[in-house]
């Protein structure tokens, strides 16, 4: 099983790693300002922000991928996925806008990062950063889940699952 730092969505996925281990260790030990120290997250989670965008291109969005295991099941909500995917856009849809969402959610929280390490005083910024990725993934996971639920994802005789036209 690929750990989850090197799986990819898309076509020649035993090809395609994310280097983000790898960069998280090159960024831990670049020099520089106590400003700089605090920010050097931020490419991290814009990295990760974009790897969600990225899969949009693959053959399945990333936030498909990992929520499959997690809701399918335990949640009972309904399954085959992939005969939705191949059959229903509004399905694909879906998954396709809540990719985006959590990308651009990492996106903007680097961006944050990046500000708060320059704006305040350092004391307080791990702190800060700590709380805001918290509070990043908490929204990320209730939007997601509320934006699920609003396009019918657990009802099996929703619109969602309706397969395409003609």
């Amino acid at each position: 099983m690929p750990m989850p730092w090197s799986m990819s969505t898309g076509p020649n996925t035993r090809h395609r790693q994310t280097p983000a281990p790898v960069a998280a260790v090159v960024l831990a030990f670049v020099p520089g300002s106590p400003q700089f120290l605090l920010a050097r997250d931020a490419p991290i989670t814009a990295g990760t922000g974009i790897w969600f965008i990225s899969t949009l291109r693959g053959a399945r969005p990333l936030v498909q991928t990992l929520a499959k295991p997690l809701i399918e099941g335990p949640f009972h909500w309904p399954g085959g996925w992939e005969a939705h995917w191949e059959q229903a856009p509004r399905f694909r849809r879906m998954w396709r806008i809540s990719s985006i969402m959590w990308g651009c959610g990492f996106l903007l929280d680097a961006v944050l990062r990046v500000i708060l390490a320059y704006s305040l005083e350092p004391d307080p910024v791990p702190a800060v950063t700590t709380a805001m990725h918290l509070a990043t993934n908490l929204v990320l996971i209730l939007l997601s889940n509320a934006f699920h639920i609003a396009s019918g994802m657990p009802n099996p005789r929703c619109i969602l699952f309706a397969p395409a036209d003609g």
